[in-house]
Order: C-alpha cells, then sequence, then structure tokens
C-alpha cells in the first residue's frame, strides 16, 4: 500500500491533474474561517465543496499547500483521503452527471498568501487554545484583552502569483470558477473585509462571525480577506452599487485625497465598457506593506496604504491611477479571466489602457497622450537593450503586457473605430462573462463588429516581438500637438524658442519636457514665475546647483504644495548655502512629507548633520531617525531611515539589529534592499 501511495503522489507531483476541469465542475464553496494563535500565524476552518462530475474519473483533487492538518468527509461519509503535502487527493468512482459535496476540515500556518502583520511583535496576548473547526458554531475565538494591540496589526491576504491554497484548500488553476461564500471569525474590535456582500454578522462573546455572500463564480487566485481597525465611507454610482472607501480611523481628514474621483472613475468605467458592473459591492481597503501597488481581488481591492495620502501629496502621489486600474480589472481578469499567461494582456493590458481612458477623463487629452509617450519610451528603452518579446509570451516582462498591450488596444481602437470597438468589447464580455478567455476571442469579437480582417494586425502587433516605436511616435504626433511640437523643436538647438514656448504654452505636461530639455543653465528669474507645481517642480529637480541670483527665488519653492519639491529644494538649499541652513530646516521643521516621512526623514539627516542646530535635541533626533529603522513602521519608512543612516555613518546596534530583521521580510523587494546593505556595512567594516 505505501508502494502504490508513494506512486500515486509521484504522479500528482510530476503529471497533475492540468485537466481536471474536463472531469469535475466545482460549482460552489463555502469556507468558515478562524485564528489560532495569531503569532504563530494559525488559520484554521473548514470549507464544502459542491461540485458536478463531468467523466468518469477515480479521483479529484484540490491545491492544499503545507498544510498541518487536514482531513475530509465525501457526502457525508467519512474517509482516508490522500495528502501529499501540496494537494488533498479524494479517491472514489466518480460517475458523469452525479453531484457531490466534499467537507473539508484544515489548520496550518502559511508562509504565503496571508500576511500577519506586526503580531510578532505588537503587545497582543496570544490565542492559546486550539479553534474547533467542526461546525460553524464551534469557531470561536479566545477572548483577548482589550486595547493590547497597536494600531498597525492587520491580516490580509494576496492570491495571484501566491496562490490562496497556502491559507485555504482550493483549486490553484484559473480556468476553474467557483462561488466562494466566507465566513469569518475574529475579536470584535476589529473589521473584516472580504469578497461579496456582508449579509450578517453574528456577535458573540467576545468575537463577530462575518458572512460575506458572493452570487457569480471567480477564480481561486480572487479569493481575499482583510482584517484591521478601520472606519469606512460609502459612496453609491449612478446605478446604485455601493462603494465601500475603507480608512484607518486617525486617517479621516485623508479620505477625500486618497479616493478622490473614485465615483467619477466607476461610472465613467462602467459607461465606457458598456456592461454593468457584475458584483454586488466594491469594496477598497489600505493595508500596511502591501506587496504590490493594489490587487483587483473580486469586488474587494487591496492596495498599498502609502497611497493613503494628504491633498498636497495629491500632486505627486496619488491613487488615481491604481484606483482605475484595479477597478477595469473587476472586468478584464475577474469576469472574464486568462486561460493561461500566453494571454496575460487581455488581463493587464485591457487594465492599463481602461485606466488611462478614465485618467483622460479627469486630466484631459494631453495627459493621456504623453502617458502613453513614456510607455512608447519605456518600451523603447527595453526594445534597445535587445529585450523586447512579443505580447503572447508568457515570459514577458511586466512594462510588455500592460504597456504595450494598452498601447495595442490604443492603435486597435484607431484602426477600427470607436463604434466597432465599443460593441466588440461589449460582446466579448457578454458572451464569455464568468468564463476564460483566449485572445483570439477577443479578436474573433473585433473582426465581426468592424468586418475586418486581423489577422496581418495580430501578426504585427501581438505576436511579432518587435516594437513598432516610429509608427507609435507617428501616431501621437498626429493625436497631440504639444507631442508634435516637443519633436519639432530641438531645444539644445533653439533654447530661445523653447523658453518662449514655455513661457506662453498652457500645457504643464509640455512645459516638464521643456525645463528637462533646456536643462539647469536656462533656468531664469522669469521662469520662476511659472504658476504651476508640477513645473516648478521640474525647476527643483533640475537646478541642483543654485546660483546665488536665483537664491530668494529657489527659496520660495518651500512654500510649494509638493512633497516632492519640498525635498528636492530643502537639500539643494542645505547644500548650496550652508550660512542659512538653519532657516531653511525651521522653516520645513515638523513637515512628515509622504507616507514613507521623505521630508522629515531627509530634515532629521539634515539636523543632525548641521552645526550647532539644536544641540540639545540631536539624542532625540537621531533616535527618532533610528526608530523609523524598526518594523512597527512601514517598510518604505524603513528604507528610507536606513538609507539615509548608512550614508551618514550613523547605522548603530539598534540599526543593524533592524536591518538583520528586515532581511526576513515578506516583501522580496525590500528583503533583497536589506541584504545588500547589510552586505555594504559589512564590507565597509572589513
Amino acid at each position: 500500500m505505501k508502494c502504490f501511495i508513494a506512486f500515486f503522489y509521484f504522479f500528482i507531483s510530476f503529471f497533475g491533474f492540468s485537466q481536471q476541469t474536463e472531469y469535475v465542475d466545482f460549482k460552489k464553496a463555502k469556507a468558515e474561517i478562524a485564528f489560532g494563535d495569531l503569532k504563530k500565524k494559525e488559520v484554521s476552518g473548514s470549507i464544502t465543496y459542491e461540485f458536478k462530475i463531468l467523466k468518469d474519473t477515480d479521483s479529484i483533487y484540490f491545491d492544499a499547500n503545507n498544510f498541518q492538518n487536514i482531513s475530509s468527509t465525501l457526502d457525508g461519509t467519512f474517509m482516508d483521503s490522500l495528502y501529499n503535502g501540496k494537494q488533498l487527493i479524494v479517491k472514489y468512482p466518480f460517475k458523469p452527471n452525479t453531484t457531490h459535496k466534499l467537507d473539508i476540515t484544515f489548520k496550518t500556518s502559511p508562509k504565503k498568501a496571508m500576511y500577519f502583520i506586526d503580531w510578532d511583535t505588537s503587545t497582543a496576548l496570544s490565542v492559546t487554545n486550539e479553534v474547533n473547526v467542526t461546525s460553524s458554531d464551534s469557531l470561536k475565538m479566545n477572548r483577548i484583552e482589550k486595547n493590547s494591540w497597536t494600531q498597525s496589526v492587520q491580516i490580509w491576504t494576496q492570491g495571484q502569483g501566491k496562490y490562496t491554497s497556502n491559507w485555504l484548500p482550493s483549486v490553484d488553476d484559473m480556468n476553474e470558477k467557483i462561488e466562494f461564500d466566507l465566513s469569518i471569525t475574529f475579536d470584535n474590535e476589529y473589521e473584516v473585509i472580504a469578497n461579496g456582500k456582508l449579509t450578517n454578522k453574528q456577535i458573540n462573546d467576545s468575537t463577530i462571525t462575518w458572512h460575506y455572500n458572493m452570487q457569480q463564480p471567480m477564480s481561486s487566485y480572487l479569493v481575499a480577506l482583510a482584517i484591521g481597525k478601520y472606519d469606512k465611507k460609502v459612496e453609491y454610482s449612478d446605478n446604485g452599487i455601493p462603494l465601500e472607501m475603507y480608512y484607518y480611523p486617525e486617517d479621516s481628514l485623508k479620505i477625500e485625497p486618497t479616493y478622490r474621483y473614485t465615483k467619477q472613475i466607476f461610472d465613467f468605467l462602467e459607461e465606457e465598457i458598456g456592461v454593468p458592473y457584475p458584483w454586488q459591492n466594491y469594496k477598497q481597503v489600505p493595508v500596511k506593506d502591501f506587496l504590490y501597488a493594489g490587487m483587483e481581488n473580486t469586488s474587494a481591492t487591496i492596495f498599498a496604504d502609502s497611497f493613503v495620502i494628504d491633498s498636497i501629496a495629491f500632486v505627486d502621489k496619488n491613487y488615481v491611477n491604481v484606483n482605475a486600474h484595479e477597478l477595469a480589472h473587476q472586468w478584464f481578469g475577474n469576469l472574464v479571466t486568462e486561460t493561461s499567461g500566453k494571454h496575460h494582456w487581455l488581463q493587464e493590458g485591457f487594465a492599463t489602457y481602461y485606466a488611462l481612458l478614465a485618467e483622460r477623463n479627469i486630466f484631459g487629452d494631453d495627459y493621456y497622450y504623453w502617458r502613453l509617450y513614456e510607455y512608447a519610451q519605456e518600451l523603447w528603452g527595453q526594445e534597445k537593450a535587445g529585450l523586447s518579446t512579443s505580447l503572447l509570451d508568457p515570459q514577458s516582462s511586466s512594462a510588455t503586457f500592460y504597456k504595450k498591450g494598452a498601447w495595442v488596444l490604443h492603435i486597435l481602437r484607431e484602426k477600427v473605430g470607436n463604434k466597432a470597438f465599443s460593441k466588440a468589447v461589449k460582446a466579448y464580455l457578454e458572451k464569455h462573462q464568468f468564463k476564460n478567455v483566449e485572445t483570439k476571442d477577443f479578436i474573433n469579437e473585433v473582426e465581426k463588429a468592424s468586418g475586418k480582417d486581423l489577422r496581418e494586425f495580430m501578426a504585427r502587433w501581438l505576436e511579432d516581438k518587435t516594437l513598432f516605436y516610429d509608427e507609435m511616435i507617428k501616431n501621437l504626433k498626429l493625436n497631440s500637438s504639444s507631442i508634435n511640437q516637443h519633436f519639432l523643436y530641438d531645444c539644445n538647438e533653439t533654447p530661445q524658442l523653447c523658453k518662449t514656448i514655455l513661457l506662453r504654452r498652457d500645457n504643464s505636461i509640455y512645459k516638464e519636457k521643456i525645463i528637462e530639455a533646456l536643462g539647469s543653465t536656462h533656468i531664469t528669474k522669469s521662469t520662476f514665475l511659472i504658476d504651476d507645481i508640477k513645473v516648478r517642480q521640474a525647476i527643483a529637480q533640475t537646478l541642483s546647483q543654485v546660483p546665488l541670483e536665483l537664491k530668494s527665488d529657489y527659496e520660495t519653492l518651500l512654500n510649494d504644495e509638493s512633497y516632492i519639491t519640498m525635498e528636492v529644494a530643502l537639500f539643494n538649499l542645505w547644500r548650496n548655502f550652508a550660512e542659512d541652513r538653519e532657516k531653511y530646516l525651521n522653516k520645513t521643521k515638523g513637515i512628515q512629507g509622504f507616507n514613507d516621512k521623505n521630508v522629515r526623514i531627509l530634515w532629521l539627516t539634515l539636523a543632525l548633520l548641521t552645526d550647532d542646530y539644536e544641540i540639545e535635541n540631536r539624542p532625540k533626533y537621531f533616535d527618532e531617525l533610528t526608530d523609523y529603522t524598526s518594523s512597527k513602521y512601514s517598510f518604505e519608512v524603513r528604507q528610507n531611515a536606513f538609507q539615509y543612516l548608512t550614508q551618514i555613518q550613523a547605522c548603530n546596534d539598534v540599526c543593524k539589529e533592524n536591518l538583520k530583521q528586515a532581511t526576513t521580510h515578506h516583501s522580496w523587494q525590500f528583503t533583497k534592499f536589506a541584504k545588500n546593505l547589510l552586505e555594504v556595512i559589512n564590507k565597509s567594516k572589513d
């Protein structure tokens, strides 16, 4: 028997069940989820799957990665399932056209896909008793002392690229779509957000069980939950869809700038796409130390709380593009889902394109075309480096899937016309809703709507790895007068003409490009008179060596409502005019900047480096700067603090210990940064 099981595990591991969708159709899943010892990252529960057998098969399976305990019962009858550490395999002589229920109970401590933020360093008391997961009535947590948790502790999930099966027995194959209903029990001081509509909050002694209902199926990677201390604001779309915008209670003044244009974006996309929003509601939840900018979980986008901003930050780093991108995915990715990575552009290219259309609706045509120009420049750099790939290559870069994909849709729309393009998108979504798609499914609808043969277009823009950069630039010149002028005049050869254009044009984006092209030698007093924050920011960044005759003009940049401008201007003024360092520090004292504290951390560093500046406060400032390296802050804050402390050779033992801890962080980018910096510090000691 052991030999048989070993062979069976070998077969599963190396050959898999890639065609399981031919044999079984999973219809519904009802999960009950609770948590054990939070410092040990314990999650447990039960999930019931309803499914229909399509063909004779002697087994079905569920993905379940590294579960500590897992067992199942088929149709109410206990049975021994096989578990190989990756899949739960149910052996049974299944017959076609039969329906079944499988109850799975489980317990695990996931290493990815579900993240427990700051529980290991908070003052929270652990839940020490096991959670009984045999029935919904027994999904209870121990009483946890109130007010003992720090505000930052959270739990959130990220299924795409990480697999939901790390915390919930599920099906990793995105071609299998299931209606998931989640019931989650947690301490009653916390908000619990998940996919679908909240149908009930069951109040227990010290916990609440949150019942969420989905009415339509989705791929397992889109299952999500987020737990934390939140308040929310609710608006309604023109069609009555609830738009739930979550925020930390202390950030009530940041709600408007963070979620600015949300309703406008939602209503625009629904009208532009031509298909009603397919889910019951739409939730957006910021979380600490998120792996990406945002993730489009069905009806519940989770995004990085670095996008939680005030009105000043909105100018330089706002949530608008991410907001629109993740919302567009609710149609392109969630309603219709790629069959495989070969067709990934059907999700990311579409989301990028429609997000850009939404921004065009808000910021205007020039913004739209200059963003396309920036995309083209990035893709051209990739081409020159020999890294250009086909849009249908599953190994392509993000720039290809996202930005070349958006460009293809822009070119295609112009080729077939607005009417045919819109008709095709609507037909494509309606025909394949809640299903999986390939590129030909979309192209077929465009051919039907336009009456055009698109085989040559596909070969050129989707299958060929060549980037047709000249055609892209030609398209932009025809559509945008400011981009046409950008290529018409060389500011190095005709600086006076460019300065004349700079002073009379209204297009701020073009003005930024002119400042960059002219360079610092052509910035004069009149340049500072341009009343545009982004243009003045370009001046601040371009003019790093500030001439004495422009000193008073440059100092006015410290008054601009832009944290990037403040940061750059403070550093350049401090560096250029040592005699006035105290004045500049006093003027910017107390300004935090973005969520990564860009201005404050620079200020602390400069305060420590400035002779005779508040000598009595230096220990306090150094302690504050060092404290920003600790795990209670976001990795963006920590990274800034680590960099500055290392640059001034002041990363002490506390800093180094925090840096070592950072090498185990769940964000691979931050981990890589920490490891590299630690290596640099260690080498400098040798």
